[in-house]
């Protein structure tokens, strides 16, 4: 992962809301949500998640998917993975440190 791109995920993830939200489908997921129920889950008005939804989708942090009517949206774990990597990537100085656990959602959005 690029500097840029970490510094851009980093700043999606700096406001409470957007952060809440993140957390909200990583923890629902790879099906993801309908957004409607993201706003509902939240409390936040529909305008004010649409633009919270929007850096997150600049950051590649979510990816969307329109189903007929609704919208869901979901994390995007390999981003989400790659931003971890990259700050861990020089940790214990190149030396193996405890376990690193990466993301990898089941069905039911447990991580492994």
């Amino acid at each position: 992962m690029k500097t840029t791109t970490a510094l851009a995920a980093l700043a999606a993830l700096s406001h409470e809301s957007r952060l809440a939200a993140f957390r909200q489908l990583v923890q629902i997921g790879p099906d993801g949500m309908a957004v409607g129920e993201l706003r509902e889950q939240l409390k936040l008005p529909a305008a004010t998640l649409t633009a919270h939804l929007n850096v997150l989708r600049a950051a590649g942090l979510v990816e969307d998917e329109r189903q007929g009517r609704v919208i869901r949206i979901r994390a995007n774990y390999e981003q989400m993975n790659g931003l971890v990597a990259y700050l861990t990537e020089n940790c214990c100085a190149g030396a193996p440190c405890s376990p690193a656990s990466s993301c990898a959602p089941s069905k039911k959005g447990h991580c492994k």
